[in-house]
């Protein structure tokens, strides 16, 4: 299995990046106030504008480090990547089956089947925790029965608009998982661009660096992350990326940020509330949020299909194995990640 390398979170919007033969050197105002040899790091994730010199590119290039550019509010920007590597056979393969449009929907049905299976599971965990509740019930059987009918759809219209009606089921009762702070966290629905309530930042924000690791994964397997099976082709749009992300936001974002509420690492003061332009997590807040990703990052699971115990953040890259397993029809079917 992959080794799972550090990702360099950059917060600070002043901040500028350079290179020092093989270290990343971070300076604010021209002042350095950070260094990490290339080696330990896997990707630099920077949120701010001041930019990047072109050497550290280069470095960055040559040594398959990742370099991604979000908004000072977690918007994505740009991605920079190396060299395409990997087997070009592979990705011919790949095209081939992404005009296949059975082969597609059926990958993309087990996707959405999957998410919706994992919305199921935080719910059902929630009760066995907690007690029962009469809407996370309800919610809970009508998420079962959608997540039949996304396995029965003939087209990928319909699959995609029962995954809509699953997301406002489970989305009704979330504020439900929340034992504490709920009355600091109030949550309608999910919104976006920009989000309106403090939850909604989170689960973009969290989202978006899910999305940020499964392209990296996919790059570093040798699929083409552009090319996917249920999001529409798009000049510059991740489509596989975002595929392959319904399937681990219950997992790796929704429940990160139920913890955090509920253990309190983030509290009301963490974000600014800007009336039309949103709501944004202060610097102090994305420097909490960011710390705990990555620690959550650190811990491990036993992955339900390989039963290996792994780090949670290379379940992306073994997704990404394992549907590179699919392809080349090592293995019958994709196994999605489902969570108990």
């Amino acid at each position: 299995m992959r080794k799972l390398l550090n990702t360099l979170y950059i917060t600070t919007p002043e901040a500028y990046l350079s290179k020092d033969g093989l270290n990343v050197v971070v300076s604010v105002q021209q002042q350095e106030v950070f260094r990490i040899p290339i080696i330990n790091i896997e990707g630099i994730v920077t949120f701010g504008y001041m930019g990047v010199s072109p050497g550290l590119m280069k470095l960055c290039t040559e040594n398959n480090v990742s370099l991604t550019f979000l908004s000072p509010n977690g918007r994505f920007i740009s991605r920079i990547q190396g060299q395409t590597r990997g087997n070009v056979l592979l990705r011919k393969k790949q095209y081939q089956l992404s005009d296949d449009k059975r082969w597609s929907l059926h990958v993309a049905q087990l996707m959405i089947a999957g998410k919706i299976q994992n919305y199921r599971n935080i719910l059902r965990r929630f009760i066995r925790d907690y007690g029962n509740d009469s809407k996370v019930e309800s919610a809970v059987n009508a998420l079962d029965y959608l997540k039949r009918d996304s396995l029965l759809t003939s087209d990928s219209l319909s699959l995609m608009g029962i995954e809509g009606m699953a997301a406002n089921k489970y989305f009704e009762v979330f504020p439900s998982l929340l034992t504490q702070q709920q009355e600091s966290f109030p949550f309608s629905g999910r919104n976006r661009r920009p989000p309106k309530d403090a939850i909604n930042a989170m689960l973009s924000l969290a989202y978006t660096l899910i999305t940020n690791d499964i392209t990296a994964a996919l790059e570093t397997i040798g699929l083409d992350p552009y090319v996917g099976f249920l999001h529409t082709l798009r000049p510059g749009r991740a489509s596989l990326a975002l595929d392959m992300t319904e399937e681990l936001r219950a997992y790796l974002g929704d429940r990160f940020v139920i913890s955090l509420i509920n253990r309190r690492q983030i509290t009301p003061k963490d974000f600014l509330f800007q009336g039309e332009l949103g709501v944004v997590l202060t610097d102090n807040g994305r420097r909490t949020f960011l710390t705990a990703w990555q620690n959550r990052k650190k811990e491990t699971i036993i992955h339900p299909y390989l039963n290996e115990k792994i780090p949670i953040g290379l379940i992306p890259h073994a997704q990404a194995m394992l549907l590179v397993r699919h392809i080349r029809e090592e293995i019958d079917d994709y196994p999605v990640f489902l969570i108990k």
